[in-house]
């Protein structure tokens, strides 16, 4: 592996918002172990990623705060980068779509294209929003999935996945005033000729040695389908200028900018580092290997459209060696949502617990095979239960038994027993079983590897009991003790991949000198401690924490969130009297309560308004009871587009105040009948 050339790199994040915790672990953090472990196996590494500007969700999200776009991104990518410092991320290259290197690139390469003859123009019908005077490509748009029947924006869905265009959404509106039904105008594009690539995609896909079978399958049932031109250009001021003859005013598609990000951020990297052509020597290098982390929306992007566009160059450009995706990290066992306040945010994250506590619990449940439902809960037990209880015990006992029973200084070693050979067995085997479930990309069972070695310590000791041998048998207990630091030392270095500021503590402590990211992963089988080493002094290196104070912790946190946004605002945007009347608000009775399954704050309520009766999912279950609301007068809005909630379909939304981020149902002061009109 050391002669070995990789590029890890992570999905891009828009800059409209702070990532949460499901982007963190389907992406930067898992490059992150990643990256770290062939670093510590010689491989020569450079990761990359950066903040994706161009995006219409920026645009859209600039026009809700009044800002031109360049506005909001420069904030939101300098927080974004700060964030990954904190979360230790050890990214070679963390850029911005809005750069000049950047911006060349992705222009010289579509021109390229272009002159090998893989674009064609066409005259297409778009949807329009006349009040706003802009076409509405991608997230501008959104409607219903004419697949699956769920609400959907104009590019993706994200009930079914299925790759979407704006004209394709039944009864579309537009995203900047939400009230406007488009209309069709006529507009021109560039596009890129996908069916060409049919054929060495699938032969790409069929034979890839290493792309999990969720992903072959899903790429596989795409083509099966048959691919359509996918069109490089938007209507759009914001975004990198199309770089073909006639296309002025036109942008490229963010989705086929964003991709080449990961080859211009290297050719920055190098750059900046006086090797200008180096970052060809990773992109035209057989050898090379290049892995993308990225949620499993992303699969078709990155497995059919980019290698097509690599195609269309008609270079020696190194394709996909895998595609490492996760499935969905659920909070509570809903999906994040910033909006329905579900969820928690990176930057909110390091304000209830340090990140290596984040770090190991994430890897710990990351969602390799199915979704997964995450929540404080969760955190407390990894961190209580395996930080804390497992690695931190062991390791804190064994360093002060050497302190009190040995002055500090690592005792000799000298006849084993059997014990004692299993143990050396373990320190030699472990690393290597851990590098296998690493490169086969399986890192909640690499970890789980090695928490079972610190618990391996810990029975050990136990077996030993160096507490009472010690007063019988000096010499053997200094066995027991070398052993056991031997252990401490291999466990710093296997962890240096997962949470390595912890692992940084452990060398330290150990009275070894310098940084742990230098040190070989193989060095972790040996036991290289020398007798009358010093150690340092025993810290705790980790503490037990507590659910329901990190819950009242998140709970005010957000509410200051929310006071602040609302400070910020001042008074909410103003809506005509007329798009007011368009809100069909009536008093509802309550007639059947209950719990969504798996699901501490959904319920699902039958109401009766008027003669008719009907279904809506609320988020009210962590202060209220289904029993305590049955025949319970409330307010609603009853001519909302059905929903699909947790696969129960919702009608319409009850109003409820927001006291201290706790929901406050609104109701009348005098007992009135359902089905009333509220003006």
């Amino acid at each position: 592996m050391s002669k070995e050339k990789w590029i890890v790199t992570s999905a891009w994040p828009y800059a409209y918002g702070i990532p949460h915790l499901g982007n963190l672990i389907g992406s930067t953090l898992s490059a992150d172990v990643f990256a770290r472990y062939l670093r510590s196996k010689g491989a020569e590494v450079v990761m990359v990623s950066g903040s994706d500007e161009h995006g219409t969700p920026n645009t859209v999200e600039a026009i809700k705060q009044g800002l031109e776009p360049i506005e909001l991104t420069n904030r939101i990518h300098k927080a974004i980068s700060d964030l990954y410092k904190k979360w230790a991320i050890s990214f070679d290259n963390y850029t911005r779509t809005h750069n000049p290197v950047h911006i060349k690139f992705v222009q010289d390469f579509y021109r390229l294209i272009y002159d090998n003859g893989y674009t064609f123009t066409q005259e297409i019908e778009m949807l329009y929003c006349p009040k706003d005077e802009i076409f509405l490509p991608d997230r501008f748009v959104e409607g219903i999935c004419p697949h699956c029947g769920e609400n959907a924006r104009g590019d993706q869905c994200e009930s079914c996945d299925r790759l979407l265009e704006p004209t394709d959404l039944i009864k579309p509106y537009c995203n900047i005033c939400k009230i406007t039904t488009p209309i069709i105008k006529k507009t021109k594009h560039w596009y890129f000729d996908f069916k060409k690539f049919e054929e060495p995609l699938k032969d790409f896909i069929e034979t890839h040695p290493v792309i999990p079978d969720n992903a072959r399958n899903w790429c596989l049932g795409i083509l099966k389908e048959g691919l359509k031109p996918r069109s490089i250009t938007r209507d759009l001021k914001w975004g990198i200028p199309a770089p073909f003859p006639g296309s002025e005013g036109k942008s490229i598609y963010v989705w086929f900018e964003a991709v080449l990000g990961y080859i211009s951020a290297t050719k920055q990297w190098t750059e900046e580092n006086n090797r200008p052509d180096y970052w060809k020597k990773f992109w035209f290098d057989r050898n090379t290997k290049t892995v993308y982390f990225i949620g499993k929306d992303n699969i078709p992007f990155h497995l059919l459209i980019f290698p097509a566009l690599l195609m269309a160059t008609e270079l020696d450009y190194v394709f996909p060696y895998n595609v490492s995706s996760t499935e969905f990290l659920l909070y509570d066992g809903q999906k994040f949502s910033k909006s329905h306040n579900i969820g928690i945010w990176m930057d909110e994250a390091l304000e209830l617990a340090p990140a290596d506590y984040w770090r190991y619990s994430l890897i710990a449940a990351r969602p390799e095979l199915k979704d997964v439902s995450f929540s404080l809960s969760e955190l407390a037990t990894y961190v209580n239960s395996d930080l804390n209880d497992v690695l931190g015990n062991f390791i804190h006992r064994t360093l002060t038994f050497i302190l009190n029973y040995f002055q500090g200084k690592v005792p000799d070693r000298n006849q084993l027993d059997e014990n004692d050979n299993e143990l050396i067995q373990a320190i030699k085997e472990t690393p290597q079983k851990v590098a296998n479930l690493i490169e086969s990309f399986k890192f909640k069972a690499a970890l789980k590897e090695v928490i079972g070695l610190a618990r391996k310590g810990n029975n050990y000791l136990s077996i030993k009991e160096p507490w009472h041998q010690i007063k019988k048998d000096k010499i053997t207990t200094g066995t027991t003790l070398n052993l056991c630091i031997q252990l401490v030392r291999s466990l710093a270095i296997l962890l240096s991949p997962f949470i390595p500021n912890s692992s940084q503590k452990i060398w330290d402590l150990l009275g070894i000198k310098g940084n742990i990211s230098k040190i070989q992963w193989d060095e972790a089988s040996k036991l290289l401690i020398s007798s009358r080493h010093t150690i340092d002094k025993p810290i705790p290196l980790f503490h037990k924490i507590k659910e329901k104070e990190l819950n009242t912790k998140l709970e005010s946190m957000k509410s200051r969130k929310n006071s602040e946004t609302i400070e910020k605002s001042q008074i909410s945007k103003q809506v005509t009297l007329e798009e007011f009347k368009k809100l069909d608000i009536r008093t509802a009775k309550i007639k059947e309560a209950k719990k969504v399954s798996n699901s501490k704050q959904l319920i699902s309520l039958k109401i009766q308004i008027g003669e008719r009766e009907q279904n809506i999912v609320a988020g009210i279950g962590k202060e209220y009871n289904p029993e305590d609301l049955k025949d319970k007068i409330i307010i609603v809005i009853t001519n909302l587009e059905p929903k699909k909630i947790r696969g129960i379909e919702s009608k319409g939304m009850l109003l409820a105040a927001d006291l201290n981020g706790k929901p406050i149902l609104l109701t009348t002061d005098k007992e009135v009948d359902s089905g009333l009109k509220v003006k």
